[in-house]
């Protein structure tokens, strides 16, 4: 005899979903057992279970053997399970309504449904179709049931705890700039996807914000299923707390939540306003330019537009911040919001910097020419020194001064041998300078760097 328990039996339900579409699902429930040997099925299980990855926790309780059955119940399936077996066709005549029964056998269900009557072989569905039973292998929803040796007969605590795919979370951050580009507020949100094939109510949520390492699977195992459409509900009354747990962090909901199947939920992560920042206006190079000559080179470069902040609490966040992309919108001068960029963060901890492209400048500019290159010594293409001069015209066209960043990849052992205005160097193949353009004007930035490789 087969003992089942379905959600109605659920005490507790904690789902705990990781970045990499995994999560860890811990069904505890209360169900009777008899003594010794017995068969649960334990229903409701995600449609993507990872079945060696399940594990049984009860006291007086052992487990045999488990199966997960995935075979579930649709027109199709039951038709094909019938394949060579009796059914019954029951007709309705079309003016008196009268139903009549005939017996048939199931003869195929490949590309349409083909029954042998007891005088001929008819293709499709002549009328209704009645089973006599519903074969024991088809189930009407994911079960995994197991074979287990009870102790005790009596009602008793079970937790199921495994591994599925088909949870996904991600987070968005929607941030607004200020007037003045020097401040922004962030709200975050946690994105929750939930294609699994079933559906986790009153759950206990917790999201898992970090690279977890799985095992490569030597073989893939899929679960098909039919593609229904998702809906989208929106919550925002409750925050998320953070904590560090191994060398990750864990985000918990302050409350229980459903996650339907086939649903994309979100919810608030954070909230902070007034954050200090950085717009910053910046001209990236090509290590090319040093190795040749070039007769003509680049005009009316783009200027790439970025904003930083620190991720620290006198900034008003200082707190481990998820994956994810963040948008970024201003107000125009009629108060109304406009989208001005977005980009991708990775996972950054507290007292880093974030930094996005937003994306290039429409009024700052740049042109840029080889004024000279010259070979100084050297024998072949890879044992050589050169010198190569460069001029770039930055042009400004708003009514405000700006700072353009010249970042300069420069290959091989380098030096600056004269240049218009200073430069840095932050890395060994890096050379920087900082430029003011007055507004509605332009301003040249010219040196010469010796190469040698």
């Amino acid at each position: 005899m087969e003992n089942s328990t379905s959600s109605s039996d659920q005490k507790h339900l904690a789902v705990t979903i990781y970045n990499t579409n995994l999560a860890l699902i811990k069904d505890l429930r209360s169900i009777e057992l008899p003594k010794g040997e017995s068969s649960l099925a334990f229903k409701e299980v995600s449609a993507q279970i990872r079945p060696e990855t399940a594990l049984l926790k009860s006291d007086g309780l052992s487990v045999i053997e488990q199966n997960f059955e995935f075979d579930l119940l649709t027109p199709e399936a039951l038709l094909e399970k019938y394949v060579g077996q009796e059914v019954s066709i029951v007709r309705q005549h079309p003016t008196t309504g009268e139903e009549t029964r005939e017996t048939a056998t199931v003869l195929s269900v490949n590309n349409g449904v083909v029954l042998r009557t007891a005088d001929h072989i008819e293709m499709g569905i002549p009328g209704r179709l009645v089973f006599p039973d519903v074969p024991g292998s088809l189930r009407d929803r994911p079960t995994l049931v197991l074979e287990v040796h009870s102790q005790l007969s009596q009602i008793q605590d079970v937790e199921l705890s495994y591994l599925t795919g088909g949870l996904q979370w991600k987070a968005d951050y929607v941030a607004e700039l200020n007037k003045d580009d020097n401040k922004l507020d962030i709200n975050g949100w946690v994105t929750l996807t939930n294609q699994s094939g079933t559906t986790y109510a009153d759950a206990k949520l917790q999201l898992v914000a970090g690279d977890v390492h799985q095992a490569p699977p030597e073989g893939q195992y899929q679960v098909q299923r039919m593609h229904k459409s998702i809906v989208r509900e929106v919550a925002m009354d409750a925050a998320m707390s953070e904590e560090s747990m191994f060398e990750y962090h864990l985000y918990s909901l302050d409350r229980v939540t459903t996650l339907k199947d086939n649903q994309t939920k979100q919810v608030a992560l954070f909230q902070a306003s007034a954050i200090p920042c950085q717009k910053e206006f910046v001209l990236h190079g090509s290590d090319r330019y040093y190795r040749n000559r070039h007769d003509e080179m680049e005009q009316k470069i783009k200027v790439g537009v970025f904003v930083e902040m620190e991720n620290s609490k006198e900034n008003k966040l200082g707190q481990p911040i998820p994956k994810g992309v963040v948008r970024v919108y201003k107000n125009d001068s009629q108060g109304s919001l406009q989208f001005v960029g977005e980009d991708r963060i990775d996972h950054t901890p507290e007292n880093e910097t974030m930094r996005l492209k937003l994306g290039d400048a429409f009024d700052v500019t740049a042109n840029r020419k080889q004024t000279a290159f010259k070979k100084i010594s050297g024998f072949s293409e890879y044992h050589y020194v050169h010198d190569a001069s460069f001029q770039i015209e930055l042009k400004n066209a708003k009514d405000e001064a700006v700072t353009v960043k010249v970042i300069e990849p420069i290959p091989g052992d380098w030096d600056i041998q004269n240049e218009s205005h200073k430069h840095s160097k932050p890395t060994s193949g890096t050379a920087v300078w900082y430029v003011e353009v007055p507004a509605m004007g332009k301003t040249t930035l010219d040196y010469s760097a010796r190469v040698k490789y």
